[in-house]
């Protein structure tokens, strides 16, 4: 199958494609490399088709015309919450039109399907635990909102115009490739200050959960999404809720020594306490976390301490 990674040189699509290629699939990437974005050359494998295009151009019809994709895996997008608070335009710019963009070309050049990444960030603050897929979405950050308004389109583009699609709503992914210096992925971050023996920021009191997904889990899902889960949205996660002081005390343990914290206040559009139910994409795509957290903090250690040559 043909399949386009949209963000494919990122920390998460790269994964993707990584478990696209390992299926035997063929594979084309398009990522504007944005220096904030976190998309790298290094992360793009040398049997995929690379074109560095912003979903936002017209020259993304052009890689369709060229490439003919059967599935897109629609990774690109602005996914920091702060910079959504302080950039609402852009983040509008890049996670609505940017889609929109997508979709059209999708639309033209007869793509059957798009598996669209979404977030745990349109929930906002669930009135009850754990969270599924009928739990009432309200986001607290533009982000949020724009990814919620992703959803929206792609209902509205299947009934139109028969386009069909996946959604795959992420919990908190972490791992290897992820990047440790914005203020997205807490366990990169941590995890580069404890093998440089810097402080820790810790927002908050420390005690808001999340529920942390391990990135070849997420790869997966989109995988198993190229032909199933019709028309619907998934969570996808561990169904456990962990603590940012959690995540602390379990990385002194795999490094053998604790750091300094930096207490710091409450972050714009955080949320207290996300954990998901994930029966249904059990049920409909045959997928389930299988990293455990240790497992995958472990593996993300050792990539930065690779990365840092420790």
């Amino acid at each position: 199958m043909k399949v386009l990674v949209t963000g494919g040189a990122g920390f998460i699509g790269s994964h993707v494609v990584h478990s696209l290629l390992q299926a035997g699939h063929e594979v084309c990437i398009v990522d504007s490399l944005w220096e904030r974005g976190g998309g790298r050359m290094e992360h793009v494998p040398e049997e995929a088709g690379f074109y560095k295009v912003d979903i936002r151009d017209k020259a993304l019809s052009d890689v369709f015309a060229t490439e003919r994709p059967q599935v897109v895996c629609h990774l690109a997008a602005q996914h920091s919450v702060r910079i959504s608070t302080e950039m609402p335009k852009y983040d509008a710019e890049v996670n609505t039109l940017g889609l929109i963009n997508v979709l059209q070309c999708c639309t033209r050049f007869a793509a059957h399907k798009i598996i669209y990444s979404s977030s745990a960030a349109t929930y906002g603050t669930a009135r009850r635990m754990p969270v599924d897929e009928e739990t009432p979405q309200h986001p607290e950050s533009p982000y949020g909102t724009t990814k919620l308004a992703g959803e929206h389109y792609l209902r509205f583009w299947k009934a139109m115009h028969g386009l069909d699609y996946t959604a795959l709503r992420y919990g908190n992914v972490y791992g290897p490739r992820q990047d440790p210096t914005g203020e997205a992925g807490v366990i990169a971050i941590f995890a580069r200050a404890f093998l440089l023996g810097e402080p820790v920021r810790i927002e908050w009191d420390g005690e808001q959960q999340k529920d942390y997904v391990y990135v070849e889990d997420v790869a997966r899902a989109n995988l198993c999404s190229l032909d199933r889960g019709s028309g619907e949205a998934y969570c996808i996660a561990t169904g456990e809720g962990t603590s940012v002081n959690q995540l602390y005390r379990q990385l002194a343990e795999i490094v053998g020594y604790e750091v300094q914290i930096i207490p710091a206040p409450k972050r714009p559009g955080d949320i207290r306490v996300s954990y998901f139910d994930c029966s249904k994409a059990q049920a409909h795509l045959g997928w389930e976390a299988t990293v455990s957290l240790d497992r995958g903090m472990r593996a993300t250690v050792d990539y930065f301490r690779q990365q840092l040559n420790l």
